[in-house]
């Protein structure tokens, strides 16, 4: 029978993964980001990130598959993806390392970069003509940070919302942008055999809680004010992103 502590700690990854899930529901992201930032807060990075990794892997395939047009969506992204993948398994290391207030310092950063440049809402637009020759830049470095923070969001989100998409289609190369991320991760935590199987067994069970989370905010999208939302949302993970970042930081400077 777990101790008082492992039911404190497994609640709390079940309350992650059901708010993760209704965020994804509503716009579309947001699950690895907000499990990455909860759990940062009380656990090693590289186990939170091995935590993340079944529930994200279902609930993007998932948001992938629910999209039309599947083999345009891959042949816009693929050399993204690829360099996603090398900048993943070269940046993985710092991830894994067993000083663990680098990594914070790193995610809080990106979640608060994430987050200001999200409620600045600066308005981009890439002509498709560019696409290819940025790709590479673009996915080395989220694969690099991605590897280092466990979150894969800067600066892939951006480029894909530049690309002009639909709603529909916009969330569907979301789905399948974080879908291999998923995997590059998995791959790089595995690299390092940082893949417990306990770790492991929780991620499959956090697989429920994040589904029924994602039903949940997909069944209630329609009655929500998405600016209103998101503004809410990026708000706390600005606030959020900052603390972390400040709290590791001050651990390094008077330990």
């Amino acid at each position: 029978m777990p101790s008082g502590q492992g039911m404190f700690e497994l609640l709390a990854i079940t309350l992650v993964f059901l708010l993760a899930g209704y965020v994804k529901g509503v716009i579309g992201m947001g699950l690895p980001t907000i499990a990455m930032a909860t759990l940062g807060l009380l656990l090693e990075p590289a186990q939170a990130a091995t935590l993340l990794v079944i529930p994200s892997l279902v609930t993007n395939v998932w948001q992938f598959l629910a999209g039309g047009s599947k083999m345009a969506t891959i042949k816009r992204l693929w050399l993204m993806l690829v360099f996603v993948c090398i900048g993943t398994w070269l940046g993985i290391g710092f991830l894994t390392s067993s000083n663990s207030a680098w990594p914070n310092i790193w995610l809080g950063s990106v979640l608060a970069l994430y987050a200001l440049v999200a409620l600045l809402h600066p308005h981009f637009s890439m002509p498709p003509r560019y696409e290819r020759r940025v790709s590479p830049l673009i996915g080395i470095s989220t694969g690099i940070l991605t590897g280092a923070t466990g979150v894969f969001v800067i600066p892939a989100v951006p480029f894909i919302s530049a690309m002009n998409l639909s709603k529909d289609a916009l969330i569907q190369a979301l789905g399948l942008s974080f879908t291999v991320s998923t995997i590059a991760l998995a791959v790089g935590l595995g690299m390092n055999e940082s893949l417990s199987k306990s770790d492991l067994t929780t991620s499959l069970l956090a697989v429920l809680p994040a589904m029924m989370g994602m039903y949940i905010g997909q069944k209630t999208r329609d009655g929500i004010e998405p600016m209103v939302f998101k503004k809410y949302f990026f708000g706390a993970l600005l606030i959020l992103g900052i603390f972390m970042a400040l709290r590791s930081g001050l651990s390094l400077l008077f330990r």
